[in-house]
Order: structure tokens, then C-alpha cells, then sequence
């Protein structure tokens, strides 16, 4: 990344500001704006999250906010009340009361002598769902969002379950959460308030994984926030950006397909990352995108913008499998619209073990179902998946498909004559019967090179106790034959001559999804089962120049020195004597020190999923957390523990919160919960 201290204007912070919500509760704000605009007003880009712009965040956002600062707008980071130094308590994501103050922060903002009256929102994640969320309430004076590594349907596509499955990032989300949730504000900022605010946090906070699965079905807990319900309510400009390595590379299209504003549409090699920091790379000129983008919208300037294709997308091309990545080999296509006119449907019928070559897509009936090949997976098929999204970087990646295709059900194209590319999503349709009355089925698209190494391209997973519904689920009948489709993740992937193309069907995917109460026997019958893929033409012009994104840019970071070292772990391990067989995950920050305020601040993430044999009801999850901030005498520390176990017919939860400031405990709780099993 290229560091720029050389801005078109000079511009001032205000570290901590407070704005009243109506309820009396003061979030904090950080503020960048232009110095000029004290009497010359400018719009205002607002980031809204949780995770501590005092500390965690405060590196990252010192690249990105002093910058588009720099380039004539007031950047305002807010953290969400109940974090950082805001005060009262998160209770859950993206609740009425968190859109609320959303809005009452917009309208303070509007309302500021060096605001002219417009404002944007912009963010990842939680940042991006916040103004996705926001727009759709149609705030006045919201007048454009940029938005990356997102979702539209809470239920559908985000970290707590996939096609009614449960993700194991359902807990490792709650207990990420339940961490940050819990930390105290900063006393250098609040004052004495400090520790009645900490308490209050630690007093009403509960793990969040019990709300979620209280909440297996599609219902009004997940509808509420998920603009997809009703995409016309959104009617500002929307820039929505994600990549192929996030959990969230579908999100993107669905908006460009159903929103009816002027949309673009913008997908990388990225894990969950700004594209201006993405990894794998290459990583682009994101923020001069975004100066583009604010620019017209928000100041009328007539930049073109909106020209070129609405969606700008990463074509990978073939790669060795890895669990981590420095750069995508690629280029950069793009399509006029979503869908694509350009992009033909390939209907492929899968024969015995083999994926045919492509036919006209035809009505359900009219294939016959062939004989049945049959699959019960082992548990041991996905400890080589990775990660539901590559978070924080690689090395969370799926490593080589070989140790997860020996317990599934694989079909392969011959050889390929020409290179093949697809861009968008995948979908498998089967025909299938299973012999229990609750089953899963997990399907992974690889790239499989002439030594035999399989990359995994993409994957699904369906639920098929919720093959028709996710609002009504249906036990299935042992022996019946039912019609199920599984949508795969969206892509943009080249395939080579001489490589071939993978479908591998299993009945478990753990630790990425949770399993079935039982092992089920999967029959899937030939010719009337088939792979579609959404082919591109090779010869398809790819409407972008070969490097249509400038360099890297940003502000140079805050400084900070590393007091502890990082540790980081990936780790699958199996007893051959017990059977008990285990992923380890720890994602260890260290310590580190924040030179301007004189703070140490250190964070450690420990997952652990384990599993005996092949018993389906000894599966376990446990997400550990340890967050500590210190500066002179003042030294506190939260510790956050979450397991979710399971049997036949159960979910159990056991969870304990302490807090130790200078290594005295002050406050301990234990949660020990059932949550009854709803077809899953």
C-alpha cells in the first residue's frame, strides 16, 4: 500500500465525541473532517460498529478515515451503544434500537454547522449490514452507501446457518461477541464512569449463541434487518463490494439482480477485507473508488462514475490447493447488468460418478431417475474446509479436496479439451432419498489438476429436512424419493485445459456445519441428479481494462509496537486409539501498544472442535477469549468461555463470563441452557 500524507485538504480530528440518543444513552464518536470545513460545511460519511475505535479498529481506521477526510468530507466512527466508549449494553445484532440510533446519529450529523446536510454510510461486516439496514428505513439526508463482505437475508446467508444447517460460526461468532460486548470503555475517555459502565455490561449481557438457536426456522427474528424481504425499500446509490474467499460473495449479485437505484458491483480474490487491504491480492485502489463514489453522490460532481460494466468481478485462475494465498493469479471482467446476458446456464447430468457433458435444462420429470449410488460420510469429512469465511486472512482456506473426496460421493468431468469459466453460482439438483428422518447434504465444486491435487472452487450445504422451506421444515420419510436443490457459493473461476471439474457430495461437513442427530445413508440417482454451472465464454470481451484500479492507497497508520508476539494456529488432530479427533484453532493477536495513548491492549481467540469416531451426537464446539487493556495502574481483563454440545435430540450451552481487573476477579457468571433440536 502506498501511504499519502500529500491530501487536497488539511484536516483535523476530534477523538471522542458524544452524541445524545433519545433515550438519554451518549454514543462515541471519532471524528476526521477537513479543516476548512468550520466554515466551509462538507457531507459526512458515517462507519457504525462495535469493535472499539479507541483500540482494536484504531489502526485500520486511521488509514482509511483521515484519508477520505483529506479529500473534503467529515468521516464519523461510531461505536454501537454498549461498546467501546458508548454507553448502555448490546444485547444482540442489528436490533430496532440499534437501527434507531443509527438514524438519530445521521440526523445529528445533519444537523452539525460543518455538516452540509448530506451523509453516506460505509463499512465491512457489521459496518456494511448496519448501512444496508439504515438505507432501507430511508433516513433523510442518506443520500448514497458503500458496502462490503455483507448479506441481504440473515437467515439464508450469514455466519449462523446455511440452508438451514448450522454453521459452526454460529458459535464462533457468539463468542466473539460475547468478548467484545463485555469489555469496558476506556477511563482515559469516560472518566470515573468507567467501572459503573463496565458493569452494567457484564450485568445484562448473555451469549448470543442462545438467541440464535432459539431460532432455527426462518422466522421474525431473522426476517427483521434482512432487506431482501423488500428490496424497493432501499432507494439510495449502493457500492457493494465482497470476495471470493469471504463467507459473503453472494450477497453482491442479489443486490445488483433485485435493487432498482443505480447499483455497482465490485468482487475480488478477497477474504473478509476492505479491498484496499485484501488478501489474498491483488488488493485495489479502493478508497480512491470510494472518493469517486462520495464525490457524485454527495457533492453532484459529474465524474462518470456509473460508466463501464455494473459488475466488476475477479476471474481466479487455476491455483494449487493452499490455506493461504499471497496473490490470486486473475484478471478483471466485467458484465453490463446482473443477471448477465452473457452468461449461459450449462445443465450437466451427473451419471456413475461422472459429470456429463452439458444438455438443454429440462423439466423436472423429464429425465428418468438411473440407478442410485450411495454415500454415508464419516465425521472426519470437513476438517480440511476451512473456514465458513477467511476472516482475517488466510491460513483458514480449504486445503486439498483428496482427504475430504475418500468419504463422498464424486463425480468428475473427462479432461477438459478447452478452458472452461464460470461466473456466478453453482447448483445441484438431486434426486435423492435418504434413510433417516433429518439429514444433510454438503456439495463442494473442485478444480482437480492432472496430478490429482482438488482445489475447492465453491460448496453448499442444504438441510434437507428444509429442502422445500425454512419457514416450515418436514421430517423426511426413510426410502422416498424427494427433488432437492443445493445452491453453491457464487464465483468467478477458470478451469484449464487438461484439468477436470469436481462434484463431491457428502453427508457431514464438521466442524464447518453441525451434523445430523444420526449418520444417514444418502441415495442419489443418476441422470435426473445434475450439476448446472454458469458458464462464461472464453471469447466474451472482458469490458475492463487490465488494471482498471489504481494502487493501494490510504493515510499512514497510528503507531503501534508489538509487546507480545502473535501466535497463530490451525491444527487437525486424531486419536487412533480413542478415536477422538480434533480442529484447534488459536488466533493470538499478542499484545500491543498504542503509542498515543499509552495503552497495551492484547486479544487471543481459541476454537476447539472436537468429535469422537463416527458418533454424531459427541460433536462439540468451544470458542475461548481473552481480551486485556492496560495502561499505567489501570489493567483489566475479560474471559469468555462458550461450549455447545448436542444429542439426539438437544442443543446444550454452557457458558461463564469473568472479569479481573489487575488480576482480581470482579465479576463471574455461568450459563448452563438447552435448547431443544427442531429437525437439525
Amino acid at each position: 500500500m502506498r501511504y499519502v500524507t500529500n491530501l487536497p485538504c488539511a484536516t483535523k480530528e476530534e477523538e471522542h465525541v458524544t452524541i445524545p440518543m433519545s433515550d438519554g444513552v451518549r454514543l462515541s464518536a471519532h471524528i476526521w473532517r477537513p479543516t476548512s470545513s468550520d466554515h466551509e460545511p462538507v457531507p459526512a460519511v458515517l462507519e457504525y460498529i462495535p469493535y472499539r475505535k479507541r483500540d482494536l479498529t484504531a489502526v485500520r481506521d486511521s488509514i482509511h478515515h483521515p484519508y477520505l477526510a483529506g479529500h473534503g468530507y467529515a468521516c464519523v466512527r461510531v461505536d454501537l451503544r454498549g461498546t467501546g466508549d458508548s454507553e448502555g449494553v448490546l444485547r444482540d445484532e442489528y436490533l430496532e434500537r440499534e437501527q434507531a440510533d443509527a438514524e438519530e446519529v445521521l440526523a445529528w450529523l445533519t444537523e452539525q454547522p460543518w455538516c452540509d446536510g448530506g451523509t453516506g454510510m460505509m463499512g465491512i461486516s457489521w459496518g456494511a449490514f448496519a448501512a444496508l439496514q439504515v438505507a432501507a428505513r430511508q433516513p433523510p439526508g442518506l443520500k448514497a452507501i458503500a458496502i462490503a463482505s455483507f448479506t441481504d437475508d440473515r437467515h439464508a446467508d450469514d455466519m449462523h446457518y446455511m440452508g438451514g444447517a448450522l454453521l459452526s460460526d454460529n458459535l464462533a461468532e457468539a463468542g466473539t461477541m460475547f468478548a467484545y460486548g463485555t469489555c469496558p470503555p476506556d477511563p482515559a475517555v469516560v472518566g470515573d464512569h468507567w467501572r459503573e459502565m463496565w458493569q452494567e455490561r457484564l450485568e445484562h449481557t448473555e451469549p448470543w449463541v442462545l438467541a440464535w438457536l432459539r431460532h432455527q426456522r426462518r422466522d421474525d427474528y431473522w426476517r427483521h434487518a434482512s432487506v431482501c424481504e423488500d428490496y424497493s425499500s432501499v432507494r439510495c446509490p449502493v457500492l457493494a463490494s465482497s470476495g471470493w474467499a469471504d463467507g459473503y460473495s453472494n450477497a453482491v449479485t442479489r443486490l445488483l439482480g433485485h435493487l432498482d437505484v443505480p447499483r455497482k458491483g465490485l468482487i475480488g480474490p478477497w477474504s473478509h477485507k476492505f479491498p484496499h487491504l485484501g488478501e489474498p491480492g491483488p488488493a485495489i485502489g479502493y478508497l480512491q473508488e470510494l472518493v469517486r463514489w462520495w464525490d457524485h453522490w454527495l457533492k453532484g460532481v459529474d465524474n462518470g462514475v456509473m460508466d463501464g460494466p455494473m459488475l466488476q468481478a475477479w476471474m481466479q485462475d487455476s491455483v494449487p490447493p493452499s490455506t493461504a494465498y499471497e496473490e490470486r493469479p486473475g484478471r478483471w471482467v466485467g458484465e453490463p447488468e446482473w443477471p448477465s446476458p452473457h452468461i449461459r446456464q450449462a445443465v450437466h447430468p451427473l451419471t456413475r460418478h461422472t459429470i456429463g457433458p452439458p444438455r438443454e435444462a429440462t423439466d423436472e420429470g423429464d429425465a428418468p431417475g438411473g440407478d442410485a449410488l450411495t454415500v454415508q460420510s464419516p465425521l472426519s469429512v470437513g476438517q480440511f474446509a476451512g473456514k465458513w469465511a477467511s476472516y482475517n486472512a488466510p491460513p483458514d482456506l480449504p486445503y486439498d479436496q483428496r482427504e475430504e473426496d475418500g468419504g463422498s460421493l464424486v463425480f468428475d468431468t473427462e479432461p477438459l479439451t478447452e478452458q472452461v469459466e464460470i461466473l456466478g453460482s453453482p447448483t445441484v439438483e438431486l434426486d435423492l432419498s435418504v434413510s433417516e428422518p433429518v439429514a444433510l447434504v454438503a456439495a463442494r465444486l473442485s478444480d482437480v489438476s492432472p496430478d490429482g491435487s482438488a482445489t475447492r472452487v465453491s460448496y453448499g450445504i442444504l438441510n434437507l429436512t428444509r429442502r422445500d422451506s425454512t419457514e416450515s421444515p418436514e421430517p423426511l420419510e426413510p426410502g422416498r424419493r424427494y427433488r432437492a436443490t443445493v445452491p453453491l457459493n457464487g464465483v468467478a473461476q477458470a478451469f484449464p485445459p487438461g484439468h477436470r471439474i469436481r462434484l463431491s457430495l457428502s453427508t457431514s461437513y464438521w466442524p464447518l456445519a453441525w451434523p445430523a442427530p444420526k449418520p444417514a445413508l444418502l441415495s442419489v440417482h443418476e441422470h435426473s441428479s445434475t450439476l448446472t454451472l454458469p458458464v462464461r465464454p472464453v471469447e466474451e470481451p472482458d469490458e475492463v481494462p487490465a488494471s482498471p484500479f489504481g494502487e493501494p492507497e490510504g493515510t499512514p497508520p497510528l503507531a503501534t509496537s508489538q509487546v507480545t508476539p502473535p501466535e497463530e494456529r490451525w491444527e487437525v488432530k486424531r486419536d487412533l486409539i480413542g478415536y477422538h479427533s480434533e480442529l484447534d484453532i488459536v488466533k493470538d493477536r499478542g499484545t500491543v501498544r498504542f503509542e498515543h495513548i499509552n495503552l497495551e491492549a492484547g486479544r487471543r481467540a481459541h476454537e476447539r472442535y472436537t468429535a469422537v469416531a463416527d458418533d454424531f451426537t459427541s460433536v462439540s464446539g468451544e470458542s475461548t477469549w481473552t481480551m486485556r487493556f492496560r495502561r499505567d495502574d489501570w489493567d483489566v481483563q475479560v474471559v469468555t468461555h462458550t461450549q455447545l454440545r448436542c444429542d439426539d435430540t438437544d442443543f446444550f450451552v454452557d457458558a461463564t463470563l469473568d472479569a479481573f481487573e489487575a488480576d482480581r476477579r470482579v465479576f463471574s457468571r455461568t450459563w448452563n441452557e438447552k435448547v431443544p433440536r427442531d429437525l437439525l
